[in-house]
């Protein structure tokens, strides 16, 4: 039986490797090295939030056969709030996207400089996105699949067994996980944990891959299934960083980058090939998550009816991640983008969510397999948290907080 969920693993997996990013390294750097294990509550909980509302997003999508944003057209009658929701979602998923995955493929690019040198560090960028178009231009979604299968292995590897070479302290470990700790110095940090968890355009990305994978409702206990076990090899994963980063002695650690450094006192050079592998599986398997995500997301907006081959698709992905490889090659810094991402992501999130919760709930889409009880009572603390995430995230482009 376990064999067969483990088989089965898909869409779940690319999902966990698209929220284990660079961005989530550095949140789970910093948090490990400036509050030890005292914020790891904050990312189970966020764990489990994403695990409900990706199993709702891929109930979603095997139920209706569609993707969210074919959902967000047929479920909001209103056609100026319509429009709103489908102008703010391109603008958040593919603006922000090709924002942000200029960070995607340089966290790949420090994993491989850690492990080869810095000889051809200029290169490594432009090797990174040739992988990524060659994955995506003659890749199908088995390809993917399995791709993402070895890179999150590689990953789960890497920092799985740096957190075990630590020697954690398994009371103070229980204590960070399951008593809640926050403090005005450790706000900030966890709403960096959280909001690189649950991240908005995976719940487009796995509304439409359950497709790609499965056909009908038959295959719910299958998705569901794969959605749990996957969120918790990422989450695992993300533990496993914030507790490798509480045994570095120093606070000079800025980022992701700096971890492998903090940690070579206690691995000596062992520390850069674990990090250096890390790095690059997170980065590589986002820098192809972004762009796929962005145009199943134009793909379902404007009502392309094609699939992985159509050249509007292909346009849309290939678009993003040069921009990527050119923003990180030319060293060009897209604050000003970067800042209207956030802004966007943080009135996204809260929207989306609500418009999510309250598909899964209509009889008339959803039949017998709408939210039950407890799924509706989570759900809705989860919007209460990503309303405060957004105002928060909004506050602070601004300069508010």
């Amino acid at each position: 039986m376990k064999n067969s969920r483990l088989k089965n693993l898909g869409p779940g997996i690319l999902v966990a490797a698209a929220f284990i990013g660079p961005g989530t390294i550095t949140a789970c750097t910093l948090a490990g090295v400036s509050f030890g294990y005292s914020l790891l509550w904050a990312l189970l909980f966020s764990v489990l939030a994403t695990m409900s509302l990706q199993e709702m997003a891929a109930r979603l999508g095997l139920v209706t056969g569609k993707g969210l944003a074919d959902a967000v057209k047929e479920g909001v009658s209103n056609s100026g709030l319509r429009t709103f929701a489908l102008v703010l979602i391109i603008s958040a998923i593919l603006v922000g996207n090709a924002a942000y995955e200029a960070g995607n493929i340089g966290g790949a690019t420090l994993g491989l400089a850690s492990i080869f040198g810095n000889s051809y560090v200029l290169f490594f960028p432009w090797v990174i996105g040739i992988a990524a178009f060659l994955l995506l231009w003659f890749g199908n979604y088995k390809l993917l699949e399995r791709v993402f299968v070895g890179l999150i292995f590689l990953m789960s590897i890497a920092f799985v067994v740096t957190a075990i070479l630590t020697k954690p302290d398994f009371s103070e470990l229980l204590n960070g996980l399951f008593v809640p700790n926050i403090s005005s110095e450790s706000l900030l940090t966890i709403i960096a944990l959280v909001g690189t968890t649950i991240v908005p355009y995976n719940l487009f990305l796995h509304a439409s891959l359950v497709n790609e994978k499965w056909n009908g409702v038959s295959h719910l206990k299958s998705a569901r299934w794969d959605t749990l076990i996957s969120i918790a090899i990422g989450g695992v994963v993300s533990m496993a960083i914030i507790i490798s980063a509480s045994a570095i002695d120093t606070t000079d650690v800025n980022g992701a980058d700096d971890l492998a450094k903090g940690l070579e006192p206690l691995f000596g050079a062992w520390a850069n090939y674990f990090m250096g592998i890390g790095l690059f599986a997170a980065g590589l398997t986002s820098s192809i998550t972004a762009p796929l995500a962005a145009a199943y997301v134009a793909k379902s907006c404007f009502g392309w009816d094609k699939g992985l081959k159509d050249w509007r698709f292909r346009m849309v992905w290939v678009s993003i991640l040069l921009i990527g490889v050119l923003f990180l090659t030319l060293k060009i810094k897209p604050i000003e983008v970067i800042k209207f991402a956030q802004v966007a992501n943080g009135i996204l999130l809260p929207l989306i969510a609500f418009i999510l919760l309250w598909m899964v709930n209509k009889t008339s889409v959803m039949a017998s397999n709408k939210n039950s009880m407890i799924q509706n009572t989570f759900g809705i603390l989860i919007l209460l948290l990503t309303l405060f995430l957004g105002a928060k995230s909004i506050a602070k482009v601004f300069g508010l907080f």
